[in-house]
């Protein structure tokens, strides 16, 4: 069985819950819940943090199924698993919602928008 399609049906709410319960790891799918494909690069300007550390929780992401990467020369690009059972998009998508008016998520939209990035321009070119 592929791993991706197993991993997808035992993925439990405790598991994306404890992906989440990471700030870095909240930030980062907040940011790309707002547009459909970021940069490590990206979330590292708007986070602010050092890169390993974006890098490395990224990757936790990746692990507990919540994101997917892809690789464009040598940067690496995450966005939402668009295979992610619905009760748990419903569960990131709640979080969104109970974030909005709040820091530092305010902050990060805030900086995210003002980026010379979008979604037709790549800023780590």
């Amino acid at each position: 069985m592929n791993y991706d399609i197993y991993h997808m049906k035992n993925m439990s709410s405790q598991s994306v819950i404890n992906a989440l319960s990471n700030a870095t790891r909240f930030r980062s799918i907040l940011l790309l819940l707002e547009r459909e494909e970021l940069c490590v690069c990206e979330i590292n300007d708007v986070i602010d943090e050092a890169q390993p550390n974006i890098s490395r929780n990224l990757g936790h992401l990746k692990e507990s199924g919540l994101v997917t990467d892809r690789r464009e020369g040598r940067w690496i690009y995450y966005r939402i698993n668009p295979d992610l059972p619905d009760w748990a998009m419903q569960i990131l998508l709640s979080c969104k919602a109970g974030s909005n008016g709040h820091e530092p998520f305010e902050s990060d939209l805030a900086k995210l928008s003002s980026m010379a990035c979008n979604v037709d321009k790549k800023c780590c070119a």
